[in-house]
């Protein structure tokens, strides 16, 4: 089991950036694919963006496409959510998952085994 860690978020107005970073532990980070989802209230929980375990494939949600970044380093076990040109739609919980199988890319919630406890992103209008 792995356990993550995220950080970054808060409150912004809309047009601003914000930069998550999720901290992983406990098991070769390096091996699974890493995905950042999000839950607003009243709403499922949504796919936003999965980076490879090598970090050279990613894929990103339709609505984030072009605005936000994911990356990772896997020398530091983390991964990050590079979130540019917000917008109030944007407000969520943002949540960092690890993938469930090793070397395994995928975008639904049931691809990913491990998740961190959420951090809220609020953007005025």
């Amino acid at each position: 089991q792995v356990q993550l860690v995220e950080s970054g978020g808060g409150l912004v107005q809309a047009g601003d950036s914000l930069r998550l970073s999720c901290a992983a532990s406990g098991r070769a980070f390096s091996m699974y694919a890493m995905g950042w989802f999000r839950q607003a209230p009243g709403k499922e929980r949504e796919f936003v963006a999965v980076i490879s375990y090598t970090g050279t494939n990613t894929y990103y949600a339709d609505s984030v496409k072009g605005r936000f970044t994911i990356s990772r380093d896997n020398a530091k076990n983390t991964v990050y959510l590079q979130m540019n040109s917000l917008k109030p739609e944007d407000t969520a919980v943002y949540y960092c998952a690890a993938g469930r199988r090793p070397y395994y890319s995928g975008n639904h919630p049931s691809d990913f085994g491990s998740w961190g406890q959420g951090t809220q992103v609020t953007v005025s209008s």
